[in-house]
């Protein structure tokens, strides 16, 4: 799926008790950095302040000019952004901060809320002004309510009003937040490092500044750390409320270096290769992944199968988001500056290609050009996990169902639009079973259209725009 521009919402990270906090929050960040790259932000505290830097673009960009050496404090928390609520502009940046009448709060959010535009109608009723035009706010003017006697408490009765995906970081002056919703449809883990405690959206933010993972958040946990250390509650308990952990985390979001719903992401990866072979064999000379999120399923397919993985495409990793929307008579230029076949590598030869997904297909269709132009004598596309057919509710900017590919087309008619000699997905069953926990844990309603929650929205992510403007 490579190139279809299809991202996740956002990558968070928060950090309490480290001298070096706002510099530990910075090397997270760019851990995270593949969970959101149009918006990055960090907040501080210092015990008595917050202090806030954000801006559009790239962590590195972003911090270029090292903004944060004056921002003071041991506790901190950071936010790659990707618009799935609210558009792509400064003011929707996060880590999100206010002053309200018990202090200061910022917060910072991985999810998307199915009850926003009703919760925000009834805030908004009662005196509330917003700001921006993202969900992620709306947390923010719950917690203000003047009936709680302060902000852990805030916090544990706020979250109960909401529905949909969020893992979330909240800083607050001395204290230090982290709150996964009752579905655990987005990772969050917990570390520890030094003296001091770190939460990330996965692991890989704790590889880098070398702390030591202890466990993921549970589903409906509420984890407060302050100087008596962390403490949890679970307001959610008895609700009833089962896991519906996001399967696509694992098949494309989550980097493969990561431990996310208890599983190494690369891990389970080729085991999808695996039953992908299994279920939709073919007579090829070689095995080509689309990098860099196929890499793994097509080695796993490559092992499977008994054909040879080759590296037929290269890749160019210095490509930045500017070059999305190219101009008519550069269209075709598009998929190259990304992905270039290797002639040598495919000409005559009989092509599997493995990717991870195919959303639109319009990247599908113009890698398959490419490669037919660089020799290929046959082209197989194997794709390890189902059709997408539904749009996801719940922090992936999945387009509607009018977009879908597979939602609109037979096989047959996939086939044929891609001029492709075969195709294949992985079922459903084979794709749940590549990984350690029951299929129930797991949300797959992008291919069910079996939804876990209600959905009172249709898709659209400028829904609260519009409504603003209206």
């Amino acid at each position: 799926m490579s190139g279809e521009n299809i991202k996740d919402h956002c990558g968070i990270f928060g950090i309490y008790n480290h001298p070096e906090a706002t510099r530990m929050t910075y090397l997270g960040l760019f851990a995270l950095q593949h969970r959101g790259e149009e918006a990055a932000g960090i907040c501080t505290s210092d015990g008595e302040d917050l202090h806030l830097y954000k801006n559009q673009g790239l962590v590195g960009d972003v911090f270029a000019q090292d903004p944060l050496q004056n921002f003071p404090g041991p506790h901190a928390i950071g936010h790659v952004r990707y618009s799935t609520t609210g558009s792509s502009t400064l003011v929707n940046a996060q880590p999100y901060k206010v002053d309200y009448s018990r202090g200061q709060v910022a917060v910072a959010h991985n999810g998307n809320l199915v009850n926003a535009q009703i919760l925000r109608a009834e805030l908004e009723a009662y005196g509330s002004i917003f700001g921006s035009t993202m969900d992620s706010e709306i947390f923010v003017h719950l917690m203000a309510k003047p009936a709680y006697r302060n902000a852990e408490e805030a916090v544990v009765e706020s979250v109960k009003k909401v529905q949909g995906a969020f893992s979330l970081v909240i800083l607050s002056e001395k204290q230090l937040f982290a709150v996964r919703d009752p579905h655990g449809f987005r990772p969050l883990c917990f570390g520890k490092i030094g003296d001091g405690y770190v939460v990330a959206s996965e692991t890989c933010a704790f590889d880098l500044i070398e702390a030591d993972f202890i466990r993921e958040l549970e589903p409906g946990e509420v984890l407060v750390i302050d100087e008596d250390g962390p403490r949890s509650h679970f307001p959610f308990e008895g609700s009833g409320l089962k896991r519906a952990h996001c399967i696509f985390e694992h098949v494309y979001f989550a980097r493969p270096d990561s431990m996310i719903f208890g599983d190494n992401v690369a891990l389970v990866r080729e085991r999808l290769g695996r039953n992908l072979a299994k279920e939709h064999p073919a007579n090829a000379d070689i095995v080509v992944p689309v990098p860099d999120s196929g890499n793994f399923a097509a080695m796993g397919f490559a092992r499977q199968s008994g054909i040879p993985l080759a590296h037929g495409f290269t890749r160019n990793h210095y490509v930045g988001r500017t070059f999305i929307n190219p101009t008519q008579s550069t269209r075709s230029i598009k998929v190259k500056i990304k992905l270039n076949p290797i002639r040598e590598v495919v000409e005559g030869k009989r092509v599997v290609v493995v990717d991870d997904s195919i959303v639109r297909g319009n990247t599908a269709k113009s890698r398959v050009k490419l490669l037919r132009k660089a020799g290929a004598r046959e082209v197989h596309m194997r794709i390890s996990c189902p059709p997408h057919i539904s749009p996801c509710y719940y922090g992936i900017d999945f387009p509607s169902k009018s977009e879908l590919l597979a939602c609109n087309n037979t096989i047959e008619e996939i086939k044929s639009f891609l001029d492709v000699e075969s195709i294949g997905y992985l079922s459903m069953d084979g794709m749940l079973s590549a990984t350690r926990l029951a299929p129930s844990s797991f949300c797959g309603a992008c291919f069910s259209g079996k939804y876990p929650t209600p959905i009172f929205d249709e898709y659209d992510k400028l829904k609260l725009e519009k409504k603003r403007g209206s």
